[in-house]
């Protein structure tokens, strides 16, 4: 009977570790989207930025900001999907995180009732002595 509540302590300490490590990827992946989103913003700002001049513009100046508003605009584009792929991931890495909580709750109510089915055997053995034996047995009581 101990050893099934020491295997069910050992239990709930692995589950504990993966729901912690769990907990640490979906905290990644929200701080690599975050990232994403954050550099999205920057580049329109750049680009809304890019055309605003205090004057005239020549026209190799202006071909220029117009070469480098495409390149501004294809990268967030692309970044775009990346923060799609990346809040995917982060719906995925919560998943798992909430299966590992799961896992971990099961983990600690089995070893609750380890440890409950442990005190009734022992009351039961205790009670099945006889009452002299109860008696010599002070540790025990």
């Amino acid at each position: 009977m101990k050893g099934l509540v020491a295997r069910r302590q050992r239990l709930l300490r692995v589950r504990h570790v993966q729901h912690s490590m769990a907990v640490a990827e979906t905290a990644r992946a929200r701080d690599e989207a975050n990232g994403i989103a954050h550099n999205i913003e920057r580049l329109r700002k750049v680009r809304g930025e890019l055309f605003e001049t205090d004057g005239s513009v020549t026209g190799a100046s202006f071909a220029a900001m117009q070469e480098l508003a495409t390149r501004l605009e294809q990268a967030g584009r692309q970044l775009d999907g990346a923060l799609y792929d990346a809040r995917r991931n982060v719906e995925a890495k919560e998943d798992l995180t909430i299966a590992a909580n799961r896992e971990k709750e099961i983990a600690l109510r089995l070893k609750d009732r380890a440890r409950a089915d442990l005190e009734e055997w022992r009351e039961n053995k205790l009670a099945a002595l006889p009452r002299y034996r109860r008696m010599q047995r002070p540790g025990d009581v």
